[in-house]
């Protein structure tokens, strides 16, 4: 056996409690700060469908678009600046590029501008930044960072003409990028638009599918337990049952030709039918907001389910994980959040990052 197979790579997992109806609650900050999410999956217990408020609310979610071959000084444009950026509701990714090897540019809603640069591309771009946290012994990697809505960068300054000549004539930066705005009116003068006819682009929707699951062991969950003394699994037990789950492997024990088996942790019970949703797209944060909101409703309406769980994914190649904190990639590039909701309006927040980053917030 490899050494490497025996081997369990460092991660992070955070949890909290509270109450949504908690004034100090701060599960829309939480969900704010991560940004640039790929998938979302929705478990619901003892149901069998996806009720119809729930999937009216994901068939809204935004649009996104695919756009081929940007430059990044784009993002630079005096009207891009003007009525797009300083807005704070603009998120652009740059797509197929891996954080481990290529230069990755992250466009945040803050108005930051991300640069996770290779050695080379950053000693030629000639923007200050720093080094990677996760170079390891040797720097290979330096990550920039330009505030777009700072004074300093208003077009026709000094440092204004800097940054638009490092990327426009010295290193065009340029990529493959998702781009989305979340305020419908956030796009009024037509600069996205404008940008989008000069390029080769595609518009893109979440895409949704959803699944009835038989007899299903589910882990009994008691809202006051979070940290698993009893009445609950473990925090690390149940995200392991939720990944099992969700990649449709068998949670029952059951030996035919395989040397290893899973089993749900204790306590469980088995449920008759549970619906499985997973979205995929570029989701903005809004669209999580409100997908959790009407979760809350859900316990309003007659139904078994004590609990219900939402995975929130993101990007594995994206520069950064919560807020404009630094991540990286070395086995597995996960960075996702979990809210375990229950039905007196309490939740259980978990989350994750892999090895390459600092500790979630």
């Amino acid at each position: 056996m490899s050494p490497d197979l025996g081997k369990c790579s460092r991660s992070l997992l955070t949890c909290e409690k509270s109450n949504f109806l908690n004034e100090q609650s701060r599960h829309e900050v939480h969900v704010s700060r991560h940004c640039f999410n790929y998938k979302i999956s929705l478990l619901l217990p003892e149901c069998e469908v996806l009720p119809v408020r729930v999937e009216n609310v994901i068939h809204n979610f935004s649009s996104y678009y695919l756009v081929r071959d940007l430059p990044v000084y784009k993002f630079l444009e005096e009207k891009w600046l003007a009525t797009v950026v300083k807005k704070g509701s603009f998120y652009a990714l740059s797509c197929k590029t891996r954080i481990d090897e290529d230069n990755v540019c992250a466009l945040l809603p803050s108005g930051q501008l991300i640069l996770s640069l290779d050695k080379d591309t950053y000693e030629h771009l000639g923007l200050e930044g720093r080094p990677s946290l996760y170079s390891h012994k040797k720097v290979m990697r330096y990550v920039v960072s330009v505030d777009l809505t700072n004074k300093s960068l208003v077009p026709g300054t000094k440092r204004y003409q800097q940054v638009l000549l490092c990327l426009k004539e010295r290193v065009m930066l340029r990529s493959d990028f998702l781009l989305t705005t979340c305020h419908p009116g956030a796009d009024k003068d037509g600069a996205l638009h404008n940008l989008l006819s000069q390029y080769t682009y595609e518009e893109c929707r979440p895409t949704l599918h959803s699944q009835t699951l038989k007899n299903l062991f589910c882990p009994s969950l008691h809202h006051s337990d979070l940290r698993g003394k009893g009445l609950s699994c473990t925090p690390n037990q149940f995200l392991e049952w939720l990944g099992a789950v969700n990649l449709n492997i068998s949670c029952d024990n059951s030996a035919v030709s395989f040397l290893s088996t899973y089993m749900c942790p204790e306590p469980r019970a088995p449920v008759s039918q549970s619906v499985l949703c997973t979205v995929t797209g570029l989701i903005p944060p809004k669209d999580v907001c409100r997908l959790l909101k009407e979760l809350r409703c859900y316990f309003a309406e007659p139904n078994f389910a004590a609990w219900v769980s939402l995975t929130v994914h993101g990007f594995v190649d994206c520069p950064v994980s919560w807020g404009a904190a630094e991540h990286g990639f070395f086995k597995g590039g996960e960075n996702l959040y979990n809210f375990v909701c229950f039905k007196n309006q309490d939740y259980w927040l978990y989350k994750a990052t892999g090895s390459e980053d600092a500790c979630p917030p």
